[in-house]
Order: structure tokens, then sequence, then C-alpha cells
């Protein structure tokens, strides 16, 4: 069996069904609004590396900016369920199978790296008089980010997972005394720190028991990939459901717990622990905290509430996406659920999220009302409130299918 040309037909196989629907996203008006964002970004950053804020903190920026993309790491596969009983026995020539996997997520860390350097260092170069030369600067990324690679992949086949998790951990905390010892020491003695740390975190790699291949692992692994992809394409357009991965966070275990147990509320409480145990809570989150951050560093001014209205919408855009998790769901045609509540507890609960998440991220706007633009800092507030009530109002539009549905 040819490994190298099974992985590719399978490639093919599953870009051939994500390609259909980028048409429909296209249409959507995405390529435009994309576009606008560039040529505002790029109107944002200009004027900000202009007028940068006295004492801004350069090398904490370059070290959350630069390093979660060199230490991340994440393998497309494509194994499929049936591989355990199919390809099990060519399970000593897998590497063969793995190979294309592992270049290709090296060349995907390179270019994210390579963009994000790129456009920081105009920042960089005007912020830090001495900074660190930008050939060099790159070039360790791109090695650095090939040893956390390689970590991420013996990672997954540890026999314990306890043990992977520590590892897990151990690679953000190398990953980042690394990044960090590069920006704030010099250079010489930062390279000799970064070399024998790398030697030491490769050579604790090789202490646990490992699996040849882990084959639930990676598949489930997989599903996740697939299901991300088809979560992103289901804003613009109606595609299949894909299995989600799920998540527990005790920690949020008792959000939605106080929802009245009555029929009319069995759907959005279904919907709270849905988004709790999803990967679209992190998702909104991390969206959330990007665009408080980036409206901060533009200042207590109208670039910086543009910026803050602009995530706002992009939060409630990615919060619409609770209103298809269960479409396609059997057990909610059985279920005593009263007609058209599931739409309201959807467009209910989306609201709620989406004006918690508005006044949490306008929290950076506090400053405004010891600086004399307390007013400035309300219109700001009162925009956001605007956009969440009209996204609110345009998801009360009842859709054919969500008509038939109902």
């Amino acid at each position: 069996m040819n490994l190298v040309e099974l992985r590719r037909k399978r490639s093919g196989q599953f870009w051939g069904g994500i390609l259909p629907y980028l048409g429909y996203v296209l249409q959507s008006g995405v390529a435009v609004l994309f576009l606008f964002c560039l040529i505002a970004f790029a109107a944002w950053y200009t004027a900000f590396i202009r007028n940068l804020p006295e004492g801004l903190p350069i090398r904490w920026i370059a070290l959350v900016l630069l390093a979660p993309f060199a230490i991340g790491g994440g393998f497309r596969t494509f194994l499929q369920p049936a591989d355990t009983v199919f390809l099990l026995p060519q399970e000593a020539r897998m590497n063969r199978y793995f190979a294309p996997a592992w270049r290709g997520a090296v060349v995907r860390k390179y270019l994210i790296l390579a963009v994000l350097i790129i456009t920081f260092w105009p920042l960089y170069i005007t912020a830090e008089t001495q900074g660190k030369p930008f050939g060099w600067t790159a070039l360790l990324l791109a090695g650095w980010s090939v040893v956390m690679s390689f970590g991420s992949w013996r990672e997954l086949t540890f026999v314990s997972r306890p043990t992977a998790g520590v590892y897990r951990l151990l690679r953000w905390v190398v990953g980042v005394l690394a990044v960090a010892a590069w920006f704030w020491h010099p250079a010489g003695k930062a390279l000799l720190f970064i070399i024998v740390l790398a030697a030491a975190y490769l050579a604790s790699l090789y202490l646990p028991p490992r699996l040849r291949v882990p084959w639930e692992l990676l598949i489930a692994a997989e599903k996740n990939h697939a299901a991300r992809a088809m979560m992103v394409l289901g804003w613009f357009v109606e595609v299949p459901g894909r299995e989600q991965r799920v998540h527990t966070r005790r920690w949020l275990s008792k959000w939605g717990s106080r929802i009245p147990w009555e029929p009319g509320q069995a759907y959005r409480y279904l919907l709270t622990k849905s988004f709790v145990r999803s990967d679209m809570f992190m998702i909104v989150l991390r969206v959330a905290v990007v665009g408080a951050l980036l409206a901060y560093l533009s200042g207590q001014n109208w670039l910086g509430g543009a910026v803050y209205l602009f995530f706002v919408f992009v939060v409630g855009v990615q919060l619409s996406e609770l209103r298809r998790v269960h479409s396609e769901s059997f057990w909610l045609q059985l279920y005593p659920v009263p007609a058209g509540s599931r739409k309201a507890n959807a467009v209910r609960l989306i609201f709620q999220i989406q004006l918690v998440y508005a006044v949490l991220m306008w929290l950076v706007f506090l400053p405004s009302f010891t600086e004399g633009k307390a007013a400035q800092a309300v219109y700001v507030l009162a925009g956001g409130l605007v956009i969440t009530f009209l996204q609110r109002v345009y998801g009360k539009r009842t859709r054919k299918g969500e008509e038939e549905e109902e």
C-alpha cells in the first residue's frame, strides 16, 4: 500500500468538500469585509506607530504575539476510524504517512510567523531603540518552532495522558522562556541559553514510554479539525454537521444551572451547556481579549472606539453559530419542547452573552473618565449596545429553514 498516495488522496477529498463552500463565503461579502478590515488595520497601525504611547511594553507585546505561534502545534493526519483495522498492519511504516503532516505543520507555522514578524517589526524597531536584528530573530523563531513541533508530536504518542499534559505545560514554559530570553537579554547569552534549554527539553522527550501510533487520539484530533473548519463555514452557509470536541470545564459547570426547569426553557439550558463545553467558548473569549487589547493600545479615542465596535460585531457573528448547534439533533424532535421556543431561546442567549462581552470589552475605556473623555467613552458603549441590539433584531428574523424546523 502506498501510504503517501493514500494521505494525498484523503487530503484532496477533504479540501474537495471544503472548496465548494468557499464560493458562497465570498458571495456573502466576506472578501469585501476582509479587504476593508485590512485597509482599516493598515491605517490604524500606521497612525499607532507614528504616535506611540510612552512606556509601551514592546517586549511583552513581542512575547505575547510571537510566542504562541512558535510554540503551538497542530497536525492534519486525515486518519479515519476504520484505520484502526485496515491500516493497523502498516503501523511500522506509518512514518511515511505522517511525514507530510509534519512538513505541512511546520510550513504553516513558518508562514504565520513570517507574516507576524514582518507586520510587527516596524512597531518593534520604532519602540525598541536597541532591539534584536530582524534576520536573527526570524531564524531563531523558525528553528524554535521546529523544536516545539517535535515536542508537540511526541506528546501525542505518550502512553500516559497525564504525562502528556505535564509535557504540554513544560513545552509552553520552555517556549516562553526561550522567546523571553531572546528579547530581554544580549543576543550571545540568550542564544547559548536557548541552545542548552532546547537540548535539555529534547532529551526529556525520550524518557516517557510511547506508542508507535496513537490511533484513537489522532482520529479524534482529526475529527475536531474537520468540525472547526465546518463551524467556520457555517457562519456563512448551511453545511453538514460534524462532530465537535466536548470540554469538561468544571469551573463553568454551574453556568446555566439556575435556568428554570420547565419545557419552555429546556432548549436554552441545552444551548448554555453546549456553549460552555464547546470550542466556540474559547474562540469567542480569544476574540474578545484581542479586541479589548487592540482597543486599549489604540488609546482612549475614536480609533479605539472603532476597534471596539468592530470586535463587538465579530463576537456577535461568531455567537450566531449557536442557532445551528443542535439543528440536526434527532432527539429534539422527540422531547416536549414548545413550538417556537428553540429559536426564541437561542436568540435570547446569544444576545445575553454578546451583551456581557460588550460590557467587559468596554472596561478598557474606564481611564477615559479620569482624562476628561467621559462622554466619548459613553458614546462608545452606546454604540456597542446598539450593535448588540441590532444583531438581536436580525437574529429574530425567521428564515425558511428555521420555520420548517419549528
